[in-house]
């Protein structure tokens, strides 16, 4: 049973940016350059049926590239924070293309997902992180921002099942319009 997600691979030039937000912040497990993404539709595990079945459908999607920047540091896990990431700037062109997947999983017949789509590049996975910690760190992080990058391309990747995921495996590319 593999465990599937779609995304977008962070080249080279935007990882290195990333990168030098390393370090500073106790209990921080910090994500390797190589797996930098931003995950457009996460499956999970799934049957090889329903992940032949959800190739096929990303295979009908028809969408343009489209250019997208980091913007911004935040937090998930309200009063228990559990990962620190860089924020994606707002982007029609990659709802739109969010919005293909969802209907991709969900005509392969999995379920719909159940969380709001907050796209991201996971810096560090927490742990035994003070709050206060935390706040200090977006604080002085907090206005990093990236140039634009091209978007060209998405990835079906595979997920060993541990806690954190990676490190990550390309299992298919799919080229935009």
């Amino acid at each position: 049973m593999p465990r599937l997600f779609t995304g977008i691979k962070i080249g080279a030039d935007i990882a290195d940016q990333l990168v030098r937000l390393k370090g500073g912040l106790h209990g921080a497990r910090w994500i390797e350059p190589e797996d930098y993404h931003i995950t457009l539709r996460f499956l999970g595990d799934v049957s090889e049926i329903e992940a032949d079945d959800f190739v096929q459908k990303l295979e009908d999607i028809e969408a343009p590239g489209f250019s997208l920047r980091l913007e911004g540091m935040g937090a998930f896990g309200k009063s228990k924070p559990r990962l620190i990431y860089a924020a994606v700037a707002p982007s029609p062109a990659l709802n739109h293309l969010h919005l293909a997947h969802e209907r991709a999983a969900i005509l392969a017949g999995l379920e719909p997902e159940g969380r709001k789509f907050t796209p991201h590049v996971t810096v560090a996975r927490l742990r035994h992180s003070r709050v206060e910690d935390i706040a200090r760190y977006l604080s002085e992080f907090g206005d990093f921002q990236t140039l634009e990058f091209e978007v060209r391309e998405f990835m079906l990747y595979s997920a060993r099942q541990s806690r954190g995921g990676g490190p990550y495996v390309l299992e298919e590319q799919f080229a935009l319009a």
